[in-house]
């Protein structure tokens, strides 16, 4: 049974690594050209099987359907510093070739109702295989560090409850949600002035490593 799960999930593994190769690649290209990279970082994992069973326990998803109703075995997470990068993003992402966008799900304009706020876009991607080409969905979750520090603390937060928060926690939960957007705001609002700061550490940093070089 292990081995068989072994070989269902190795093209999910390798769809992310080389995801995560490719998507690390689009922050490195704006580096190199010296522009705001629109892209802070990126993440990804496949799901752990027993969240896996579950997730089937709960959709009612069958086994031997995992492949064609499941879209987060493979799953990616890319982080922005505000909030409008995120649809720079995703407009990259839609412009790609590599892979096809056959999903999105806007959850920053049309929140949950527990407060979570993230962009999603399900794509299906070739992986190249020695038994040929397979095409696999994959899940790439866009969202701001403010965004996805909630949803940690939700997700953690969900195992202990699994699902059912007491009313407190869920109203704290909903509250701890609209501070983050409201920081997210509030940040766009002086993000050109953030810029210019990150620009002008980036400088300095440089320099000093230069200074730091020559006197070695």
């Amino acid at each position: 049974m292990v081995n068989q799960w072994k070989l269902f999930l190795a093209p999910y593994k390798q769809a992310v690594d080389e995801l995560k190769i490719k998507l690390k690649g689009m922050r490195a290209q704006f580096e190199r050209q010296q522009d705001h990279s629109p892209i802070e970082f990126v993440t990804g994992r496949v799901k752990p099987i027993a969240s896996i069973l579950d997730k089937a326990h709960q959709k009612n998803i069958p086994l031997d359907k995992l492949a064609e109703e499941m879209q987060d075995i493979a799953g990616l997470r890319m982080m922005c510093q505000f909030v409008d990068d995120i649809e720079q993003v995703v407009e990259l992402l839609r412009e790609r070739n590599d892979f096809k966008v056959i999903e999105e799900r806007n959850y920053i304009s049309h929140k949950k109702p527990s407060g979570y706020r993230s962009y999603h876009v399900v794509i299906e991607y070739p992986v190249q295989t020695i038994q040929g080409e397979r095409k696999i969905l994959a899940e790439i979750q866009i969202r701001t560090l403010a965004m996805n520090f909630w949803a940690t603390i939700e997700h953690s937060l969900n195992y202990k409850y699994k699902g059912e928060f007491p009313a407190e926690i869920n109203m704290r939960l909903e509250r701890a949600a609209e501070a983050a957007f409201r920081l997210d705001e509030e940040m766009s609002q002086i993000k050109e002035e953030i810029q210019e700061a990150q620009v002008y550490f980036s400088i300095n940093k440089e320099a000093t490593k230069k200074i730091k070089k020559n006197d070695d």
